[in-house]
This record gives structure tokens, sequence and C-alpha cells, in this order.
């Protein structure tokens, strides 16, 4: 293993590169019949957690670019507006990466938080990358890790989240992975996932 490369540190846009890409056969698979169909994201189903993560998707662009985001109480469906919503989807994921590689994305601050930009482009990448997974399961479909980089960024961005997240029920309780899991699973075990849902009954 070339251990320079293991330890380069990747752009934000960069790493949503990465998971866009790991995205596109998973959300080109899900089918129609599956919409209503629960997730391991327990207050989504299919359909529900599509536009949720359509509406992250659009709006971190916003945050990128220093600019006020609008998440409001719900997100619009965007599955209903037509047949094509797979593409739509994928195509502002990578709009997405393109908003966080452009010169200066990741400096300062942004959101009404004035958090680091780094930091809220990290929960862009953490929505792509645990949701996709949350799709791939719900849908039967294969996901495996997520690319070693963006397992990387993300454990350390959930080191900053972990205790507001789960405080305002963002992330569910954490949930104990055996200690052969690999790390993407323990990533996932922090955010309240169980890394095994869906596997009894395939």
């Amino acid at each position: 293993m070339d251990t320079n490369a293991a330890k380069k540190t990747y752009g934000i846009g960069e790493l949503l590169g990465m998971a866009r890409e790991r995205a596109v056969p998973v959300v080109r698979g899900i089918p129609d019949a599956a919409l209503g169909a629960g997730t391991p994201c327990a207050q989504y189903d299919v359909r529900e957690l599509v536009n949720h993560l359509f509406q992250v998707i659009v709006q971190f662009q916003r945050l990128a670019a220093k600019e006020p985001s609008d998440f409001g109480e719900a997100a619009p469906d965007r599955v209903g507006e037509g047949a094509d919503w797979r593409e739509r989807v994928l195509a502002e994921a990578e709009r997405l990466a393109a908003a966080w590689s452009v010169p200066g994305a990741e400096e300062g601050v942004t959101g009404a938080m004035g958090m680091p930009a780094r930091l809220v482009g990290a929960m862009a990448l953490l929505d792509l990358t645990v949701h996709v997974w949350d799709l791939a399961r719900a849908t039967g479909q294969a996901y495996g890790d997520a690319d070693e980089a963006v397992v990387r960024e993300l454990m350390g961005a959930v080191d900053q989240l972990e205790p507001t997240a789960r405080r305002m029920g963002v992330f569910g309780e954490a949930v104990a992975v055996p200690g052969q899991a690999s790390e993407f699973e323990r990533l996932l075990g922090r955010t309240g996932r169980d890394p095994e849902w869906g596997q009894d009954d395939r």
C-alpha cells in the first residue's frame, strides 16, 4: 500500500466525487416498486429518503458558495416531479462536488450557525455516503465499504458532530459493531445504523 497516497489530504469536492461515483449504480438501481419500503434511517421510507437526499444535495451547493440555505419543514417531492428523478439526483450530486471544488469553498465559515466550511462540506459528504448506503440496503443492493479517504474524513467530522447530532436526533443511539468490523461499519454504527440491517431476510 502506498502510505503517501493513504495520507493524502483530499479536497471535499474530490471526496464528494468519490461518494457520487458509488451512488450512481445504487440510485439507478432503485425500482419504483421499492419507493414505499422502509430504510435503516427509520424516519424515512425510500421515497422520502430520496427526497431528503435531493434537498441536502441542492442546499449544500448553496452553502459551498456561502449563500443562505433553505431546508424548510419538509423536503419537496422531487420523485413526484417526473420519472427521470434518478438522473436528476445524480446530476445535482455532480453539481455538489463541483461547488465544493471551487477555490475558497472550504475556507472560512458558512451556514446560519457559522460553522467551519470544510466541516459543513463533510456534512454533505456524510449524507451522500450513509444515505446512499441506506438506500442500497433498503432496495437489496450491494454497497460495500466507502472509499478509505471518505471514511477517514467522515470519522473526523463525526468526532466533532456526534454529541450535538445525537442530542438533536440527527444520529440515533450508537450501535455496537463487532471487533472485526471495517472502519466504514464503525462509522455507520456511530451514526446509529446497524451495519447488518436487512441482512437476515435476504
